[in-house]
């Protein structure tokens, strides 16, 4: 299942201008899975604070998260109303969602703080894809 799951990612960023190598093809299938990963992450950080009675803060403002930006749902399917794709998903990661995320390096308290550690993790990356519809092919295969 998830072989073919990054094969076809693999033949979509192929097709991408942006993408020239497989060290391409790692550095973008990494930096989504990274940002579904941490959307994951804090809707279990929040479930766990509801059980014990706590509140949650999530480090991700509502725009930057994954189910607002990535995966917009009405109804269990993506909400393709409210889902960017082509240039405006395209200039959105690129001019919106990076520098939010590299931004958390310079705003955390601590190099030990996690948004410190994201904000690293984007300060050394860039979206190599072109194409705002390929993107969103990609991002289909969550």
């Amino acid at each position: 299942m998830f072989e073919q799951t990054f094969k076809n990612i693999d033949d979509i960023l192929h097709k991408d201008a942006g993408c020239s190598s497989e060290l391409d093809y790692v550095e973008q299938t990494s930096w989504i899975l990274f940002l579904k990963y941490l959307d994951d992450y804090e809707k279990d950080k929040k479930t766990a604070a509801e059980l014990a009675g706590k509140t949650y803060s999530s480090i991700i403002s509502n725009e930057f998260r994954w189910n607002v930006w990535a995966m917009p749902k009405k109804d269990g399917k993506l909400d393709h109303h409210k889902a960017l794709t082509g240039d405006d998903l395209k200039d959105f990661v690129d001019h919106k969602l990076f520098p939010y995320f590299k931004k958390f390096k310079s705003d955390a308290e601590s190099a030990d703080a996690i948004e410190y550690k994201i904000g690293e993790i984007f300060s050394e990356l860039k979206n190599r894809l072109q194409s705002g519809y390929n993107l969103r092919e990609i991002i289909k295969h969550d």
